[in-house]
């Protein structure tokens, strides 16, 4: 096949993957290019790529091999025989597939794929917490560190942080959770505990899902009759109560699958949205969104750079002793999730 007719064969698998409605065809044809020559990479050095649901579209239908949030995702990274890990998330997330995967090279396509939360905690922070609060187990939200996933008793997600916390209640009265102060005060809430007695929290949030109000929600439900909002399980306590679903992507998503509206406000990052409409194109959806810069950092140029050269600043490198720390507790996630 030559490459014309490569292209064109490229430009209609995306298309069937859902990509026509978000691209005019011009569009496609650079993207055809970019993913084609991903895909080949992919295969000559054994290479896979795992995507999160806050990626372009390109990126997800284009070239993901793993697509989900931040548990499946991590569970996904260790199914593989590839050599190669290319991240398409944020660097805590390619820091857990190292941790999961120390025998295996993983990259992460940007060097601006921060994050807030992530940010917003040190692992001295939690030291110090675990001196103020001595017995109290430490749960962890995923968007963290290294170090701080090493100094924590077990990690979360938002999909399954409430069953995980419930299940630490049983033996515990007190809890800690970090870093995000928004998740974890819907959390004290669902779980009827109270903020600075049974449940300790830290004082960070996400800078997407923290700037959403509850008077464009509002609005919304005015003008769609039957509308059913959902909201990651980051957003406020005062979005948390005016939606009729709150959660993280995956679990959001088989809301969505589940139940029939007349649209669907979704208050997360856009790229979730974009996800929803290729996958449930019958459906309506309104994305109440916000971008998220560290991800949308992240593009089809970056990641052909990345696999073309393995670039050793773009390479993830989590220190033994952490890593080995870090692991119980994200084993410990694994086996509460169940």
């Amino acid at each position: 096949m030559n490459a014309r007719a490569e292209i064109e064969t490229e430009i209609k698998r995306l298309k069937d993957a859902g990509l026509g409605w978000a691209c005019v065809e011009t569009d496609l044809r650079e993207i055809a290019a970019l993913t084609s020559r991903i895909n080949k990479l992919k295969r000559e050095k054994n290479a896979v790529i795992c995507a999160h649901v806050y990626q372009f579209p390109e990126i997800i239908k284009g070239i993901g091999d793993f697509v989900g949030d931040s548990y499946k995702l991590a569970a996904d990274s260790t199914k593989t025989n590839a050599e190669i890990i290319i991240f398409c998330g944020v660097n805590f997330m390619g820091e857990t597939a190292k941790i999961l995967n120390p025998d295996k090279r993983v990259f992460v396509p940007s060097l601006k794929a921060g994050c807030s939360l992530s940010e917003g905690i040190t692992a001295e922070d939690v030291v110090k917490l675990k001196k103020d609060y001595p017995d109290v187990p430490v749960v962890t939200y995923i968007n963290t560190s290294a170090e701080v996933k090493a100094e924590s008793d077990c990690i979360v997600t938002s999909s399954n942080a409430e069953r995980i916390m419930r299940k630490y209640y049983q033996k515990h009265k007190r809890v800690i959770f970090i870093p995000d102060k928004l998740m974890g005060t819907n959390l004290a809430k669902t779980l009827g505990k109270t903020p600075g007695k049974e449940i300790i929290l830290w004082d960070a949030s996400c800078i997407v899902h923290d700037r959403f109000n509850t008077e464009t929600l509002k609005l919304y439900r005015k003008k769609y009759q039957g509308l059913l909002a959902l909201a990651h399980a980051e957003c406020s306590p005062d979005i948390a109560a005016g939606v009729d679903f709150l959660g993280g992507t995956g679990t959001m998503m088989k809301y969505i699958e589940a139940t029939n509206a007349s649209a669907y406000l979704l208050i997360t990052e856009c790229g979730f949205g974009e996800l929803a409409k290729m996958r449930f194109p019958e459906k309506n959806f309104i994305a109440m969104c916000r971008l998220c810069p560290y991800m949308k950092s992240i593009t089809l140029d970056n990641v052909l750079f990345v696999l073309e050269n393995l670039p050793s600043e773009y390479e993830v490198s989590v220190p033994e002793n952490t890593a080995a720390r870090a692991k119980k507790a994200i084993e410990k996630m694994f086996e509460l999730a169940e």
